[in-house]
């Protein structure tokens, strides 16, 4: 659905996008993830032709970048940065533009998908009032009606969930779950770890320009070597396996250990009941936190030597 060879932007000296091999497969819920400043809505740019790469090359569907957008545009939905739109016009109206405006859309068939469009993204009921009266969550839902007009292949977004409530986050992330689940593939940038973890099946992180990891999200999932085990007799737990706690809270213990199963059956046989028993595993923060450095928003002393 996506893939890019040794893809590089540079402005001047700087590479902002350096050298990245993205590889995104139909039916993927892809989260591009990085720190601020890591190239993710450059990255989007490319892909979308937007911008074009100082080298390297973009598919999009089986069709090169740039040459061959027109072939695919018709099919791919896309929100990058800040939606735009008219802010003295209403919602209805700028998506009216925008249908109009773009390509493989039937004036006949106009009306109903622009109420489609908003009654999928919570937006059924708004009124007359300008754009410009609406609050960030609100443009950003518009934003998003405005990528589904054409129910796409592929839905491009930069960090789709901007401005949202929990609640309104909570919708979106249940509208992309459906969409992908009937056909469309998902590929999302967000510095929301935890709405990635429970949205996406396959990630990708850049830092400063590069693509440092790219894997399925279950893969990154491993065994840390430890297991946790919540048990109401916790002292006695904690005596038979002294030497192997590495952290208490309550009732809850992280033993250093690798099998559960036997772990579980030493504490029942010396009666410990154990109420829950599980092995501990990698975060995608820990994943992420690993593989990359600070956010370019971060400016310590040269002299700083935390």
């Amino acid at each position: 659905m996506i893939t890019t060879s040794a893809l590089t932007k540079r402005y001047g000296a700087v590479a902002v996008v350096d050298g990245v091999d993205l590889a995104v497969a139909e039916g993927d819920r892809y989260g591009l993830l990085g720190p601020n400043g890591s190239g993710k809505t450059t990255l989007i740019r490319l892909l979308l032709g937007l911008v074009y790469a100082t080298s390297g090359d973009i598919e999009l569907m089986g069709h090169p970048v740039p040459r061959g957008l027109d072939a695919v545009l018709p099919q791919v939905g896309a929100l990058v940065e800040e939606p735009s739109a008219y802010g003295h016009l209403t919602g209805r109206t700028n998506l009216a533009i925008l249908d109009a405006a773009g390509p493989g859309g039937a004036r006949r068939t106009r009306r109903s998908r622009i109420d489609a469009a908003l009654d999928k993204v919570g937006l059924a009921g708004i009124d007359n009032r300008p754009v410009k009266a609406y609050s960030m969550g609100m443009r950003q839902r518009l934003g998003l009606a405005a990528a589904l007009l054409r129910t796409p292949r592929l839905l491009v977004l930069d960090e789709p969930t901007n401005g949202l409530d929990p609640q309104g986050i909570r919708e979106i992330r249940d509208l992309l779950h459906q969409l992908n689940t009937a056909g469309t593939t998902v590929f999302l940038s967000s510095h929301l770890l935890a709405e990635v973890d429970q949205l996406c099946t396959r990630v990708g992180v850049v830092n400063q320009g590069r693509l440092v990891l790219q894997s399925d999200l279950a893969d990154l999932r491993t065994p840390t070597g430890r297991v946790i085990v919540a048990t109401p007799d916790a002292d006695r737990a904690a005596a038979l396996l002294d030497g192997h706690i590495e952290h208490r809270t309550g009732d809850r213990l992280l033993v250093r250990d690798t099998d559960p199963a036997a772990l579980n059956a030493r504490l029942v046989a010396a009666g410990v009941r154990v109420e829950q028993i599980a092995a501990e595993r990698r975060t995608l923060e820990d994943v992420v936190l690993a593989v990359t450095r600070p956010g370019s928003d971060r400016v310590d002393r040269p002299d700083d030597r935390r």
